[in-house]
């Protein structure tokens, strides 16, 4: 059986390490970071780390309702998704993912983008 991103690069402790960093990263941000100031950061450190690994291949799952359902109230316009995306590769470099393996992490999280962009224009 083939191993996964999630094993490959440690689990969740790795992956904790990097959803820190680029929380770090997003609270720099002018656009995002007003998304995070009244939000319990470990407790969203803890969701996004599980989500992570869950797009790395690891244990954690999570359905499109659910996502759409926890983004709605937030009201995430597609800027702030492609300002996360633009983040999220530099931060998993930093944390020694090898290039083939960052364009499978984008790519699968980008694939969540009509899940937590409350309101799409058409």
């Amino acid at each position: 059986m083939a191993e996964t991103l999630f094993e490959r690069y440690g689990g969740f402790a790795t992956i904790s390490r990097i959803v820190s960093d680029f929380y770090g990263r997003v609270r720099e941000s002018d656009l995002l970071s007003p998304y995070f100031e009244h939000t319990d950061m470990p407790v969203q450190i803890d969701h996004q780390t599980k989500f992570i690994a869950a797009l790395m291949g690891g244990p954690a799952s999570y359905s499109d309702e659910h996502l759409r359902r926890v983004h709605a109230h937030h009201k995430i316009t597609d800027e702030a998704f492609d300002e996360g995306c633009s983040i999220l590769p530099d931060t998993l470099e930093d944390h020694g993912l090898a290039e083939t393996d960052i364009g499978d992490v984008i790519a699968a999280f980008s694939s969540h983008r009509d899940q937590v962009i409350a309101e799409r224009v058409q």
